[in-house]
């Protein structure tokens, strides 16, 4: 029962060492598990991390296939509630936004999510968000409710 999370390391370490097609691979297997036996505690961050490694591999599309894969986990995370991995998609897609010049876009998706926590703020998926958040400040972005 707990293979997708296991696989879902083991996708994140091939990312990590630059073996994205491996990672995708693992990723592959560990949804389908997922959905074999409905276990979908993992599914948000897999679906994360799938579109984390496409864009590592960098093939033709892969911005816009992980742009799906980014939003396909913060929709499941916000049905599922679960804020960490609303806040772990919502940076992966705030992310790619800001490297598409979407930077309003960007802030606007991650502030809301990231204002919601109240501790854990020394967690590196609390911290990234945060840099990212920073990030886009810097540049003069401020939320459409600011404008």
């Amino acid at each position: 029962m707990d293979r997708p999370r296991w696989l879902a390391l083991l996708a994140e370490a091939y990312g990590t060492n630059k073996q994205p097609e491996e990672g995708l691979k693992a990723v592959s297997e560990a949804l389908r598990v997922a959905e074999e036996t409905k276990e979908c505690l993992f599914q948000a961050r897999l679906c994360q991390l799938k579109g984390e490694l496409l864009l590592k591999e960098g093939a033709p599309g892969a911005a816009a296939r992980a742009e799906s894969n980014f939003c396909e986990a913060l929709a499941i995370a916000r049905r599922q509630q679960a804020k960490s991995w609303e806040l772990c998609a919502a940076t992966s897609l705030a992310r790619l936004w800001y490297g598409q010049f979407k930077r309003r876009e960007a802030y606007n998706l991650l502030a809301p999510v990231y204002d919601w926590f109240t501790e854990g703020f020394d967690t590196a998926d609390v911290k990234d968000a945060k840099a990212l958040l920073d990030q886009l400040a810097s540049t003069g972005v401020r939320s459409s409710t600011e404008a």
